[in-house]
Formats: structure tokens, sequence, C-alpha cells
């Protein structure tokens, strides 16, 4: 089986068949209309944020799988944020404030992207990026917070976070596992349990 991948960097949500990837899926004979639209339902979530993708096709049958990344972590803050520009007119300027919980978010999302396991390092690179962009964290300088984070002054609060996103994850494959094969989900099994 020959796959050939190619990857885009697009507007999440808005996707276009522009001059760099029309040709692209046009020389894979595959349908453009059609792709953009999965691009644009795949990317829905990330609107206004560039967004890397990549188009798995298979060139014998013409099938194609569509991997979507996650923005850099600065739009992510951006959005966070909401700011359009990180725009600083003179150093030490003030553009926005975010709190510690949406750093810790943006974190856990981009893990894998900071090649890190660990969330308390993930939080410090994500705190230097909100410093470098000129936000305040809960109307305070990244620095401190960086020191403090260091302190373990936050450790019960990525615990937490790390349970909760732990517990998700559990209950996401519970949910596959059971919609794979066939067996009543906890929504069925209560209405069972109601209305007996």
């Amino acid at each position: 089986m020959n796959k050939e991948v190619i990857e885009l960097l697009v507007e999440g949500g808005n996707a276009k068949p522009g001059p760099s990837i029309g040709p692209k899926l046009s020389q894979l004979k595959l349908n453009i209309g059609e792709v953009i639209s999965k691009i644009n339902e795949a990317t829905k979530e990330f609107k206004g944020l560039q967004v890397p993708v990549k188009i798995i096709v298979d060139t014998e049958t013409k099938k194609y799988e569509i991997e979507v990344g996650l923005p850099p972590t600065s739009s992510l803050l951006k959005k966070e944020a909401n700011i359009e520009i990180a725009k600083r007119s003179k150093p030490g300027e003030i553009v926005g404030n975010i709190t510690m919980e949406q750093i810790i978010k943006v974190a856990k999302m981009k893990m894998k992207d900071l090649n890190t396991n660990n969330l308390k390092s993930a939080v410090k690179m994500v705190l230097g990026t909100a410093l470098s962009l000129g936000l305040t964290v809960n109307n305070r300088n990244p620095k401190e917070l960086i020191k403090e984070v260091d302190q373990g002054l936050y450790d019960n609060l990525l615990k937490w976070y790390v349970w909760y996103f732990k517990f998700f994850y559990w209950f996401n494959i519970w949910n596959n596992y059971i919609s794979y094969h066939n067996l009543p989900n906890y929504k069925t099994l209560h209405k069972e349990i109601l209305f007996i």
C-alpha cells in the first residue's frame, strides 16, 4: 500500500482550495471540495488560528485520513486571552491577562509538542511563552509564577488536573470500547434501571 502525506497549515475552520492545497489534491485525484469540507469540520474548534494538518492518502484506493495538529502555544494563549495580536509598543507592556488554570489547560494540550511528560515542566514553558507575549497570569508577572511552580505552590492544582485528564482519557476509552462492541452504555443502562 503506497501512502502519500500532504502537510498543510490552514486557518481553523476556514481552509480554502487555494494554490497551496488544490493542485496537490487534484494530482492525487481527490475530491477537493470534500477534502476541504472535512478539514474545516476537523479544525472548527481552532477557528481563527493557524492549524497544522496532515492528509494521509492511500494512492491506490484514494482513501484518505486527516490528522489535525495543535496550533502553536502562542496562538492558544492568545485565544485564551481573547486577543488577536500580542503586539507591544514598548518592552514590558501588558497586552492581556489569563488565569493559571488556562496556562495548565494549554500546557496539557501541548505536552506532546513540548517534548515532556511532566506537567510541571510544560506549565513553566507555557508561562515563559506568556511572558514573551506580554501576558500576565492572575494579574502577576509570569516570572514570579515560574518561581512559585518550582517551589511547589501549585502542586495540588497540577495533581488535580493530572487526575482530571486521566479520568476523561479512560472514560473515552471505555465509551469507545462500548460503542465498538455494541454494548449498552451508561446512559442506556441508566434508562433501563429507571424504567424497569
